[in-house]
């Protein structure tokens, strides 16, 4: 479109997203202008290829708002392509909407939700490798970042990573308005600070006028053989005077009177002009033939740890599904990941030690209709909460698989033992969590896993366990097992992991005593097995719930909900948990000193006695 015709369109944006701020009495005015230009050059300049009526055509250029509080400037970018009518767009914020403050997946041309910032580039970098290393389809990935939020480290875990693999099909767009929510920016308009940044990392920036169509324009073809960054100066709030520049306006809508003078300001705005987004070239991805493969056999009594288990049993399952693909965060060769990269080489991609960009890439190859399982030490998961968090409003299907689980990791001391990681994952909505206790559960339950549309947390352990289960098995997602059982049972020991183990031993330790126990492994934490908690509540006296992670939002706690919502069933239940501040030494003194153990386990059921 010609630079006259574009002017009209940034115009029209710009009005509807102070009209639409106003109606809904909340949003962000002043950083949707500030982009307005660059964001209509972009779409409607040609460099942007998109079929508007196919949102999920697989050559579409992906767009995503990293500062997605400008969503009424992204909502207001769809009205200008059609897409939206002015009745839809007043609905902005309102209940019920698509058009939610923060942009959603409700809303069908948001790629992924946003809002919490920092993240866009991540996702951005996760779909720009599907592009060039696993579809090998020519879309371009383009993110609108805010300059407040290049202050986050996320941020350079993603610039670091993209310069990493070359992703010469991904393009920042920092809109540098000088002015954050409090105050002035770190680097104010200080554009060749940003400018020196990136092109450390090995990106080429390029500074612009953010408000100068031709600049604009050209920046955006340019062709690069790296990641692309275009460093655009604008002005909060452009296109009416009395905003302009103004600190004091981030997040504050206008009241009417207000916003008729800025419309005012804002001059003659033809409300019928609409834009043209180039198409995509069409392309039909080549089915890949699945591959069968013998499922891997472990011996009834083998010791084997499920860290070993993930690895090759990730490796059978991508045999047959040409969809999954794994990352990790340099620790492969403990999580057993490196498995799967020697097996598969071109589904594996090193994230190195960048959590938050790891969980954040994951969820841009989960967008790709990717299947992404995502590996490191459990610990490690806590410092990526927030895009974990975020993954569940863009309907995510991402596989998190947590190693070196609980204090029965040793010697290597608290830092490096992961007692968080269940209850964490429990609060994700949909979530589904497992803790397999043998190299065949993990095997099946990775499986299922896989199959599960949604985020599954998956934790291992790092010491060899028994094999206690046949192959032929059964494992599935809100399901146990029952270990050990008889009609004389007293008390009902639960465990996961590497108590189930323990406990398995306290019930040796108790048999010669004639007292009878019986066992059940809960390997699926969310969902839980109602049924089967209810029935030994009902066929024995007591509960021991044993558990290698803290006390709050662990399996004892999952079963106490449990039996609350059973409503009827009251019976006592000790939970046997990690509650002391844990220390460096053998698993086996670790597990008596949190008393977590079997000798633990066969006190506690005394003592219910």
């Amino acid at each position: 479109m010609k630079i006259g015709q574009l002017k009209k369109i940034s115009q029209l944006v710009r009005y509807y997203s102070l009209l639409m701020t106003t109606k809904a009495g909340s949003g962000h005015p002043t950083s949707s202008l500030s982009a307005a230009d660059l964001m209509v050059g972009l779409m409607f300049g040609g460099s942007f290829k998109y079929d508007v009526s196919n949102p999920q055509a697989i050559n579409n250029d992906r767009l995503i708002f990293s500062k997605g509080h400008a969503s009424p400037l992204f909502y207001s970018l769809w009205l200008a392509a059609g897409k939206l009518t002015e009745k839809e767009i007043l609905t902005y914020r309102q209940f019920g909407s698509q058009l939610e403050g923060h942009p959603t997946v409700r809303f069908p041309y948001t790629v992924a939700a946003t809002g919490s910032l920092g993240q866009g580039l991540s996702i951005g970098v996760g779909l720009a490798l599907n592009a060039k290393y696993l579809d090998d389809l020519s879309y371009q990935t383009y993110v609108l970042l805010g300059d407040s939020e290049m202050a986050e480290g996320s941020n350079w875990e993603a610039v670091e990573l993209a310069s990493h693999y070359k992703l010469n099909n991904l393009t920042a767009i920092v809109d540098v308005n000088r002015l954050g929510q409090s105050g002035e920016t770190m680097d104010g308009y200080h554009l060749k600070v940003y400018a020196d940044k990136f092109k450390s990392f090995g990106w080429e920036p390029i500074i612009i006028n953010g408000h100068n169509f031709r600049k604009i324009l050209k920046a955006l073809r340019k062709k690069t053989s790296q990641p692309k960054v275009i460093i655009a100066k604008t002005v909060k709030g452009k296109g009416v005077k009395f905003l302009e520049n103004k600190n004091g306006w981030h997040g504050r809508v206008l009241n009417q009177e207000e916003l008729a003078r800025a419309l005012k300001e804002l001059g003659r705005v033809d409300l019928a002009v609409r834009g043209v987004i180039a198409k995509p070239t069409k392309k039909v991805l080549k089915k890949q033939p699945s591959k069968k493969k013998a499922q891997p056999k472990f011996s009834l009594g083998s010791q084997v740890a499920t860290r070993e288990a993930y690895g090759v049993g990730l490796a059978w399952l991508a045999a047959q599904n040409q969809k999954i693909v794994a990352l990790d965060g340099e620790t492969s060769n403990s999580t057993h990941a490196a498995d799967f990269a020697k097996a598969y080489p071109r589904r594996y991609f090193e994230m190195y030690i960048a959590e938050q960009n790891m969980v954040g890439t994951a969820l841009g190859l989960s967008k790709a209709d990717k299947i992404p399982f995502v590996s490191t030490f459990s610990a490690f998961f806590t410092r990526a909460f927030d895009q974990i968090r975020m993954a569940q409003y863009s309907n995510a299907n991402i596989k998190f698989v947590g190693s070196h689980a609980g204090v029965s990791i040793g010697q290597d001391g608290p830092s490096q033992m992961g007692l968080e990681e269940i209850a964490m994952f429990r609060t994700i909505l949909n979530s589904v969590v497992l803790y397999p206790s043998d190299a065949v559960s993990t095997v099946k339950l990775l499986e299922q896993a896989a199959k599960y549309q949604g985020l599954v947390y998956l934790q291992t352990t790092r010491m060899k366990t028994p094999v206690i289960y046949q192959a032929s098995e059964s494992f599935k997602i809100g399901g146990s097992k029952t270990v050990k059982s008889s009609s004389q049972d007293v008390v009902t020991v639960i465990g996961a992991g590497i108590t189930l183990h323990e406990a398995l031993k306290a019930y040796e330790i108790l048999q010669p005593e004639n007292i009878n126990i019986r066992v059940i492994d809960l390997y699926s934490v969310k969902p839980i097995d109602a049924a089967i908690i209810k029935k030994a509540a009902l066929e024995t006296k007591a509960f021991v719930t044993v558990e290698d992670h803290h006390h709050e939002g662990g399996l004892g706690e999952a079963v106490l909900y449990c039996l609350a919502e059973l409503a009827k069933v009251q019976m006592p239940v000790e939970i046997l948990a990690v509650r002391k501040m844990p220390r460096s030494g053998s698993p086996e003194k670790l597990l008596n000193y949190e008393d977590i153990s079997a000798s633990a386990i066969v006190k506690a059921v005394k003592k219910l006695l």
